[in-house]
């Protein structure tokens, strides 16, 4: 898939607010700290004028951030979560927004691009939202970020254990790393098979 066009639709902080339709639905989640906006910004191949806001304080992202990627689907930033640092008030904010935006009336991502780094174990919350994205019947697609500060040897360790810990194919788990761009073509090809051929799209009224 080749990144032509890109445009910022809007933040939402509340998943029954009038959001953005007529256009598939990709998602992307994962902890606070774990380069999200990062890889975003990359994929969506706006590095030097960044589209997603990258902060040094993990856990800023507290609503959802709606973009049209090729006028084809919605790129949809989910809050980050499991930053300890967090007011619990805003933390209590998140799990309903999130599942009321994947599981709320009609509004259901066609897919989810869960995010985990490469050098570290899942935690209880990734583990939650795999589980919780089962249930839905929703496809997941594992990002594993930071794969670059990796030796080749620890990153075939910590592929193979990622299959063991999730339960996920080969084909849904995908090494990326914003700093080098490694990945970025395996991501937007698996999206791209996700997505209905594009005279099949709705048209998108606008936002």
């Amino acid at each position: 898939m080749k990144i032509r066009t890109v445009e910022f639709l809007g933040t939402y902080v509340d998943s029954s607010d009038a959001l953005p339709g007529g256009l598939p639905e990709i998602a992307f989640s994962g902890r606070s700290n774990v380069g999200k906006s990062s890889l975003i910004n990359v994929l969506l191949g706006r590095t030097r004028r960044p589209m997603a806001r990258v902060s040094s304080t993990p856990g800023k992202t507290q609503a959802l951030n709606f973009y049209r990627v090729n006028g084809r689907f919605h790129l949809v930033d989910l809050p980050g979560f499991g930053y300890a640092r967090v007011p619990e008030r805003v933390r209590e904010k998140w799990r309903p927004l999130v599942e009321g935006y994947l599981a709320g009336g009609a509004r259901r991502a066609l897919a989810v691009v869960h995010l985990v780094d490469a050098r570290r174990t899942p935690g209880a919350g990734d583990h939650a939202m795999l589980r919780y994205l089962s249930e839905l019947a929703v496809p997941v697609l594992l990002a594993v970020t930071k794969v670059d500060k990796l030796t080749w040897q620890e990153r075939g360790k910590s592929m193979s254990a990622l299959l063991r810990q999730t339960g996920l194919e080969h084909d849904q788990v995908i090494p990326v790393s914003s700093r080098t761009g490694e990945g970025r073509d395996a991501l937007l090809d698996a999206i791209e098979v996700l997505l209905p051929p594009p005279e099949m799209a709705v048209p998108d009224a606008g936002g």
